[in-house]
């Protein structure tokens, strides 16, 4: 473990080899799990408001589910975002080839709405978990869903801190992630990872 200002971090973030691969993965991870995306209370608003404006671009069970169950649901530690029945996202698409995307992304792209998705799916495979005033930063690694990812990562020699740097700074700023990208070296040096 290392720590970067208040949060705390895991070695397997510093030392994992990760770049997700859409096309061979299907975008597994807005399809499989046992419960929804996690969501802070600071991104209901803004989810609330993507749902009203791209409802009629989810898929018809997505909308019966929200209609019915609503859009957020109480998980464990947090709100999380509701599922159709027990698997996709309610904001997933389908893409050609049946790669399941991200609606409120998919939007963003097209300038059709001005936020990218929840913090959470976009930190994916970190997870973090607050404890008080720090946050704790550990690697979820699911095989079923991440192998495409670090064979991709290993091929192309991209560690996960390195693919995750717009995630990381949008969560906690540039001056933290520059720290942090160094703290990272440092780990890599110290466990006898080859750069």
């Amino acid at each position: 473990m290392f720590q970067v200002q208040h949060t705390v971090i895991s070695d397997d973030v510093a030392t994992f080899r990760f770049a997700c691969d859409l096309q061979r993965c299907k975008g597994g991870c807005c399809v499989v799990g046992e419960a929804g995306a996690p969501v802070t209370h600071n991104e209901l608003p803004v989810l609330n408001k993507a749902w009203n404006r791209l409802k009629d671009d989810m898929r018809p069970r997505a909308q019966q589910v929200v209609r019915a169950e609503g859009l957020i649901r109480n998980g464990y530690r947090a709100p999380e975002l509701n599922c159709t029945d027990g698997e996709e996202c309610v904001f997933v698409t389908y893409e050609e080839g049946g790669v399941a995307v991200c609606g409120i992304q998919k939007a963003w792209h097209e300038g059709r709405f001005d936020w990218m998705k929840p913090l959470s799916c976009h930190l994916f495979p970190v997870r973090v978990m607050k404890v008080g005033s720090r946050d704790y930063l550990n690697v979820e690694y699911v095989p079923s869903l991440c192998s495409t990812g670090c064979e991709r990562g290993c091929n192309e020699e991209i560690f996960l801190s390195d693919y995750l740097e717009d995630a990381l700074t949008r969560a906690y700023g540039e001056a933290w992630y520059l720290e942090f990208r160094n703290a990272c070296e440092e780990v890599r040096e110290r466990n006898g990872v080859v750069v």
